[in-house]
């Protein structure tokens, strides 16, 4: 039964949501302010088959029970949280270059700060499609001096950093420096010694769905059905993580837009993100100013898609704490607000 998955449909927010939950005639969606009132069943025989909440088979009710459960804070600040993304690389699609050297990223991460972001992700890899490996040797030089001058700043002192990266080593070495968070796109599976590194240091750790590498992932956009098979391989990362001794109330998931995935599979993925609820784990989602954006919005030029951005990020936040991760702090925050002022009428 581990495959069966709900998808939470016919969401109400609010008071709506409220009154409906006490009516009989809706769920809460993973503990937060978002009630479902249909589900459309995955798996028992039942694929695509949809019900009122009242009529779900009884069969189905631990299913049931796990996606209307709130999620483990993993770790990180309740509720939902911007993670300000710094990338100390000279190729990244779209501030490459522009960190490239502490002084400009620790400026940029004190800015992210004082517009009230409390978490932010150091990547000295760029992971952009076709991006070529860089070594572990070369990405600690690059991302070290940033995590000790950050460290170094007592007025970061509540700042947690999160480390984008694949390599074990890095991992062991930005963990030791004063790093808090793993982010890995290719959720442990790159380098065999990431998830005990990982284990041993009891950290919490993003895994991002990918296929591939970000070399190969346009090769592998093929898909039964994108939002089920996106949270079955998910399932697999995290019960992988889980079996080498990682907590899986440290475990964060994020559905990976723009890694293997065509625009339309991505604007698919995005509209079912409810689906997620059945992992368990609290939401990451990446989409700043990514190419699908660009080529939504016939937007070439990455700086400029941040008005995309917050649309394309707003869905996120039908989980209660979840992760957003962009370029823009102070644009998101704005958003993130607003949207927290209307869960509350």
């Amino acid at each position: 039964m581990n495959d069966w998955l709900i998808e939470p449909l016919a969401l109400l927010h609010g008071q709506a949501a409220r009154q409906a939950v006490a009516a009989g005639l809706a769920r809460w969606l993973a503990g937060g302010a978002s009630a479902y009132t249909l589900a459309r069943l995955w798996g028992g025989g039942k694929d695509g088959h949809i019900f009122p909440v009242r009529a779900i088979p009884a069969q189905w009710a631990g299913v049931v029970d796990r996606v209307s459960t709130g999620f483990p804070d993993a770790g990180l600040p309740s509720g939902p949280q911007v993670m300000g993304i710094i990338n100390v690389t000279p190729d990244s699609f779209s501030d490459g270059g522009r960190h490239y050297c502490v002084a400009p990223a620790l400026e940029s991460i004190q800015a992210m700060y004082a517009a009230g972001c409390r978490i932010v992700d150091i990547g000295g890899e760029s992971t952009r499609p076709g991006a070529p490996p860089v070594t572990a040797e070369e990405e600690w030089r690059r991302i070290g001096p940033v995590i000790h001058a950050v460290r170094e700043c007592t007025v970061l002192d509540d700042l947690l950093l999160s480390i984008d990266t694949r390599q074990g080593m890095v991992m062991d070495r930005a963990l030791g420096a004063g790093a808090n968070i793993i982010n890995d796109v290719s959720a442990l599976t790159y380098d065999p010694a990431a998830r005990g590194v990982v284990a041993r240091h009891g950290c919490p750790v993003m895994l991002m769905h990918m296929r591939g590498t970000p070399a190969t992932m346009r090769d592998h956009t093929a898909y039964d059905d994108i939002a089920v098979d996106v949270v079955r391989e998910l399932s697999q990362r995290v019960d992988e993580a889980v079996a080498a001794g990682i907590d899986r109330t440290r475990i964060l998931v994020d559905p990976g837009i723009g890694f293997a995935k065509t625009v339309e599979g991505n604007l698919d993925l995005l509209a079912r993100l409810p689906l997620l609820a059945n992992l368990g784990c609290r939401v990451v989602l990446g989409v700043s100013r990514k190419r699908m954006l660009g080529e939504i919005c016939d937007q070439p030029d990455a700086a400029r898609r941040d008005p995309a951005t917050i649309a394309a990020s707003l869905p996120g936040l039908v989980f209660a704490g979840t992760v957003l991760r962009v370029h823009n702090v102070t644009a998101m925050m704005q958003a993130m607000r607003v949207c927290q002022g209307l869960d509350r009428h």
